[in-house]
């Protein structure tokens, strides 16, 4: 049975946060909303972005929040995916799980049409077998649970010989919804106090660690 991997894309593979960060400040600009400072939309960074909304600004109408999600994507599809930068290690760390026979996927919460522009760019293309996201309003697949599912529907792959790997508890939530072992990472934007209350079944520290880590769960 083939072994599955599947790897979150910011703060996973990819430091994006000066796009994302940059993006979220047009975003509240556009719709005339308060501007909550580069703190605190570095927590949004890993989520869906319409749960973080709903959260940040709780006032906040449905259509609303289309609307800012919408004025994101305008300004990160346009400039702000250039300022995404991939982690050191991770090409080699890929290239050494690929040559284990591991099935190597993303399941992102960025919307697909995303992923598919930003992996040719950064030359990661040919080490995945599967590119999973949300669709770009982030009206469908809205959190990593469904995120996942899906992925693991469209790569057949059986969820007891499957990893998720991430940075934030949503990672981690989203692999046990879905019975699958769980790899938190502390090079990205969460931290260990955060994926060990998500319930972590392990976590490293550095891109270089990914193969013990993956061991460690799957063999």
């Amino acid at each position: 049975m083939t072994k599955t991997i599947f790897f979150d894309f910011d703060g996973t593979l990819a430091d994006s946060a000066a796009g994302i960060i940059g993006g979220l400040h047009v975003a509240a600009k556009t719709m005339g909303l308060p501007d909550l400072g580069d703190a605190v939309y570095r927590r949004f960074i890993g989520p869906v972005m319409t749960t973080s909304l709903h959260e940040y600004y709780p006032t906040l109408s449905a259509a609303a929040v289309q609307q800012t999600v919408l004025a994101f994507q305008d300004y990160y599809g346009r400039e702000g995916w250039q300022h995404t930068t991939i982690y050191p290690g991770i090409p080699a760390a890929l290239a050494q799980l690929q040559a284990a026979g591991y099935s190597l996927n993303v399941a992102s919460a960025k919307p697909e049409v995303m992923l598919h522009k930003l992996l040719p760019h950064f030359q990661l293309t040919q080490y995945f077998s599967g590119v999973y996201g949300a669709t770009l309003d982030e009206s469908i697949r809205s959190s990593k649970t469904q995120v996942l599912a899906y992925g693991l529907t469209q790569s057949q792959a059986d969820p007891a010989q499957s990893v998720m790997v991430g940075d934030r508890a949503s990672d981690m939530v989203g692999g046990s919804a879905n019975r699958v072992a769980t790899l938190g990472v502390l090079y990205g934007f969460g931290d260990r106090a955060e994926l060990t209350a998500a319930h972590a079944d392990a976590i490293v520290a550095t891109p270089k660690e990914l193969m013990a880590g993956i061991q460690q769960l799957l063999g």
